[in-house]
């Protein structure tokens, strides 16, 4: 269906810009084309394999960014990994499929001020976008899920799984060491999470062993609708704009301009430009077509044509650090394979051939915790947390960005105050991930991110060329908060392994696999973090659904302020950061964007 028009022009092939597509092209009377700067990959066994997601990084199939030399990071520069190829970073990345703690959501209209938006909104779009796994009554315990009241029941396109060995008994032992202590999640947290441990998903399909991501669960079951057309290798330069209104303040967006190869190829749309090109890509699609802090766009000789100083701004990410420590010998661990030793590579390769089970059919992370600071709870330690926040106060103003600032600090405050708040996810890998690596040795990591960071930096164009890549600054840990809290969680970590029956999984006494892990203070938790933390790829926010006296770029319906026929559907319109890996949330919000969308043109979904 090659056309020069169609109804909408979706920018962006991935896990976003996929759903979205699937969804507006279920009307057969709507012409459909995505635009995808990467090829498609869908029979690359690199993709399909759970366990070689960390193969795909730096190659053809990611983007490769690096960020700015992060100070507070001593100066390191880190790696911005993100797909580029069909499925977007859901091809690439570590499958990890678990939903954000339920207050996070309910932020993003009570207090950032986005109307509709919140948990009981939402909650209807994570079902929709995947399938729950079949579980055999008789594995419940040994999956560690045998407690959960209430477990959510979802027929949706991307499939998902309890990877890997079921049988492997860190999900129950993990389970059991938080039931201890009062912190297992009771029930299944796509029901609606606070705090606590639970048994994650994965997107892997349980039936092959294989990753499903959106080309694979939205795409290629569709993908012969005769109203939908999506071309590959196609790099967008910018949307196309017309100027109208009063002394030209508004525009409308009528196509886009991009190429293929040396092709330069000019698409219209009758209806809306859709962004979809992640929270690193949207807002340079934005800034060359002449949309944000008009300053900046003069610097790169590009004429303003909305002047929206929020596009780029906001970004924000996960931090994450790991400790790895001595395993027993008995426990059944991925680190032959991390290692690719030969015979082990070998016999894992046949299993997953025979009937994708095995050590390929997991990346290795099972289990995770949704966790306050603990010692918080204590009289002092909420003393010396109300210290930490007042110390933390933005200063007041009367700009945007003092009105952002102060809204984002309501809610780690409040975040921060309640215990029933997680401000820290801790995920379970067996493998080593730091620290010197051995032959013939066992491993077992607790790696934790900060879930709700203050830190926000910046992506921007660097030239009014779309081949150059965009100036890409997190400041990590720029909030000093930041550090003071993740590096109270990261302690923790010393904690959780000395907790029985996980104790039982540790060699004693107990050996860090890097000498400088073992953390005894809050001093040698920041010095770890500075020279260790590094990114867990959950960019978004940088073209946040706020109102534009915060700065924001998007409105509740998710149009771009001040343009007509314009929206953005990814994570970079997200306000406010999942509480953990953000996969599930990014589909969440592009079902509810397609339907968003749908409604504002009268448009039904198929059989409607």
């Amino acid at each position: 269906m090659a056309s020069d028009s169609y109804d909408f022009i979706i920018v962006g092939g991935g896990t976003a810009g996929l759903a979205v597509a699937a969804r507006l092209s279920e009307d057969p009377s709507q012409r459909v084309l995505v635009l995808e700067a990467g090829h498609d990959a869908h029979s690359d066994p690199r993709i399909k394999t759970p366990a070689s997601w960390l193969s795909l990084l730096g190659t053809d199939v990611d983007w490769n960014f690096r960020s700015e030399p992060q100070p507070l990071l001593d100066d390191r520069v880190i790696s911005l990994n993100q797909g580029k190829v069909l499925g977007g970073s859901s091809a690439t990345n570590a499958q990890v499929f678990v939903p954000p703690a339920t207050a996070v959501v309910d932020h993003w209209e009570n207090t950032l001020g986005n109307a509709s938006w919140n948990w009981e909104t939402l909650r209807p779009y994570f079902a929709k976008a995947y399938t729950s796994p079949p579980v055999d009554g008789t594995m419940a315990e040994t999956l560690g899920i045998d407690g959960w009241t209430e477990t959510s029941t979802t027929h949706g396109p991307v499939r998902t799984a309890f990877p890997g060995d079921q049988s492997h008994p860190i999900r129950k032992i993990w389970a059991d060491t938080f039931r201890a202590t009062g912190h297992y999640m009771a029930k299944d947290p796509f029901v609606g999470s606070t705090v606590g441990s639970f048994t994650a998903l994965a997107s892997v399909d349980p039936a092959t062993g294989e990753r499903s991501h959106s080309a694979a669960a939205y795409y290629y079951p569709i993908k012969t609708r005769e109203n939908l057309h999506v071309i590959t290798n196609a790099t967008v330069e910018k949307v196309s704009l017309n100027r109208h209104g009063l002394n030209h303040v508004t525009a409308k967006a009528t196509g886009v301009l991009y190429h293929c190869g040396d092709e330069i190829k000019e698409v219209t749309c009758e209806k809306e430009v859709i962004l979809a090109a992640g929270a690193l890509q949207s807002p340079k699609i934005l800034e060359l077509s002449g949309i944000g802090n008009a300053d900046l766009l003069r610097q790169h000789e590009i004429d303003p044509i909305i002047d929206l100083p929020g596009v780029g701004e906001n970004l924000y990410d996960h931090i994450m650090c790991s400790i790895s420590f001595a395993a027993v010998d008995e426990l059944e661990t991925l680190d032959a394979i991390f290692r690719q030793e030969p015979d082990a590579l070998e016999d894992a390769a046949k299993r997953y051939a025979k009937d994708g089970s095995g050590p390929f059919s997991s990346m290795g992370v099972y289990s995770y915790a949704y966790l306050p600071v603990l010692k918080h709870a204590s009289p002092e330690g909420r003393q010396k947390l109300i210290e930490l926040l007042e110390e933390a106060r933005p200063t007041k103003g009367d700009t945007p960005e003092h009105a952002r600032a102060q809204a984002y600090y309501e809610i780690a405050k409040a975040s921060l105050l309640d215990p029933k708040q997680p401000s820290c996810a801790y995920l379970a890998f067996i493998a080593q991930f730091v620290g010197a690596f051995e032959s013939n040795t066992k491993s077992f990591t607790i790696s934790a991110m900060h879930s709700q960071p203050l830190s926000r930096g910046s992506v921007h164009i660097q030239s009014k060329s779309v081949a150059t890549a965009p100036k890409l600054d997190p400041k990590y840990l720029s909030n000093p908060l930041d550090l003071e809290i993740f590096a109270a969680n990261l302690l923790q970590i010393e904690t959780i392994i000395r907790t029985s029956p996980l104790s039982t999984l540790i060699k004693q006494p107990i050996v860090h696999r890097d000498p400088a892990s073992n953390l005894t203070d809050l001093d040698s938790a920041k010095n770890w973090i500075r020279k260790n933390g590094d990114s867990m790829w959950h960019y978004g926010g940088s073209c946040a659904m706020l109102a534009r006296e915060m700065n924001g770029v998007v409105d509740e319906k998710l149009k771009v302020y001040g343009v007509e026929n314009l929206r953005v559907v990814d994570a970079s319109a997200i306000p406010i950061i999942s509480t953990a890996n953000i996969q599930a949330t990014v589909y969440a919000f592009a079902e509810r964007a397609a339907d968003l969308i749908k409604e504002s043109h009268g448009l039904k979904a198929a059989g409607a």
